[in-house]
């Protein structure tokens, strides 16, 4: 069975749309599916509409969050209710085509974990298009997994890996990341991309910054979880070369000269990056010592 798996604030305008899309794909598919509704916290007449949906199919399962806590908590919970072997997830902005889905499963059963949707040729104004493609190329170099849209909605994925991932914060949008962090294989596959028909945009200026703080935390959290030292000894190994260069150079031109030639600023600055390059270098090692004391096993008379 595919469990579909779609998040909703305040989209009632293009739900039923999205429903008879939905549907058709899923006749021609001719396999069990179930829909997982998640209105998170929506404020128009999504709640009506997607009441109605379930009367209206069975197979149609809808959960009310009492407030907005974010995509990344929608998905999580939509994986926790999932009862088929695959999951699709999609957004129920109509801008994601369910066309797009039958291609997707077949790549899906090639050997794949998880396939991400590449918005190839996209819809939307340019302030999105820029801030998209600097977090892609961002994403891209830093985490070393080669593609080209890391959080294009539609993406299908093995059930038992999308229950594994903790996602919160703005994490959906790595989910890509932490599926080949997790050692499984990570594909894309071009999909038609639309505009947007209904509603306003939930993209904003400020998931920038956002963005690439989370980033920073899945790649530590992928990498580094077991061997926090190599993280904070690396920055801590590199502060301490600078430091220490600036330092030898000032006590270079002292011995050479007599003078260090109004270089104090220098010298301070060295000293500072000596101090922080050490104190990275001793957290590094404290945090190994937790992590080696907390798996240890305790003996108890």
């Amino acid at each position: 069975m595919i469990s579909f798996v779609i998040p909703i604030k305040n989209e009632a305008a293009s739900l039923l749309i999205l429903y008879h899309e939905l549907t058709g794909v899923l006749a021609k598919l001719k396999t069990p599916y179930e829909i997982i509704f998640i209105n998170d916290g929506s404020t128009d007449r999504t709640k009506e509409i997607l009441t109605s949906l379930t009367k209206r199919n069975k197979k149609t399962r809808v959960f009310h969050f009492r407030a907005n806590f974010g995509k990344s908590a929608a998905l999580a919970f939509g994986f926790g209710q999932a009862q088929g072997s695959t999951i699709v997830t999609m957004d129920a902005d109509l801008q994601d085509n369910p066309v797009d889905i039958p291609a997707m499963l077949q790549k899906l059963r090639l050997g794949y974990d998880l396939v991400v949707g590449w918005r190839k040729t996209r819809h939307d104004d340019w302030k999105k298009l820029v801030s998209t493609y600097l977090f892609n190329t961002g994403t891209r170099l830093l985490s070393a997994v080669p593609l080209h849209d890391y959080n294009c909605g539609l993406k299908v994925i093995r059930t038992d890996i999308a229950k594994r991932l903790d996602l919160h914060g703005e994490l959906h949008r790595f989910i890509p990341v932490l599926v080949a962090k997790l050692k499984y294989r990570v594909t894309e596959l071009p999909v038609h991309h639309r505009r947007r028909r209904y509603g306003i945009s939930k993209f904003g200026l400020e998931r920038g910054w956002r963005g690439m703080i989370d980033l920073l935390t899945v790649l530590f959290l992928t990498q580094y979880e077991g061997k926090p030292a190599h993280f904070f000894s690396l920055i801590g190994f590199f502060l301490f070369c600078i430091g220490f260069l600036f330092d030898g150079y000032v006590t270079y031109l002292k011995i050479t000269t007599g003078t260090i030639q109004r270089h104090t600023p220098l010298l301070l600055a060295g000293i500072l990056f000596i101090v922080v390059g050490l104190q990275l270098i001793s957290t590094g090692l404290i945090a190994e010592l937790i992590i080696t004391n907390s798996h240890k096993p305790h003996d108890y008379e």
